[in-house]
């Protein structure tokens, strides 16, 4: 997996649906986790100190995800905006291509319910992941 960002995501007997695969829901699920991962490992964050919220998500699915699998997720990160960052992802299980998806992640003022400029340091700590294409 050629991305800037990877984590891996453990997976839970509940995240299968009736035939055996990881329920479709349950990729957003793994989005989020690698997410947190990225702010954890690159902002030095707690998700408490974490003001944003999701404005878009997409995801193509490719391959099914078996209990069996383990789940690497790639992140890169695309052009910031002033307050919005675009986040590609790829979940792989195992050495298959799962799924590829992207976010947009929105940083937020909680006190005006609008978005906010993105944290200089933010910005900082987010440029040697950025891929652009």
């Amino acid at each position: 997996m050629d991305f800037p960002f990877v984590t891996e995501v453990p997976l839970r007997f509940r995240d299968l649906d009736t035939m055996g695969h990881v329920n479709n829901a349950v990729y957003v699920t793994l989005l989020e986790q690698a997410r947190t991962d990225f702010v954890r490992d690159v902002l030095n964050l707690g998700l408490d100190e974490v003001d944003s919220v999701v404005a878009s998500l997409s995801i193509d699915y490719l391959s099914p995800i078996q209990l069996s699998d383990t789940v690497t997720i790639g992140i890169a990160i695309g052009d910031l905006g002033r307050s919005s960052i675009p986040m590609r992802y790829e979940i792989h299980a195992g050495d298959r291509l799962a799924a590829t998806a992207e976010t947009t992640l929105v940083t937020f003022d909680s006190s005006t319910q609008s978005s906010a400029p993105i944290p200089p340091s933010w910005r900082e700590a987010i440029e040697p992941y950025q891929v652009t294409e």
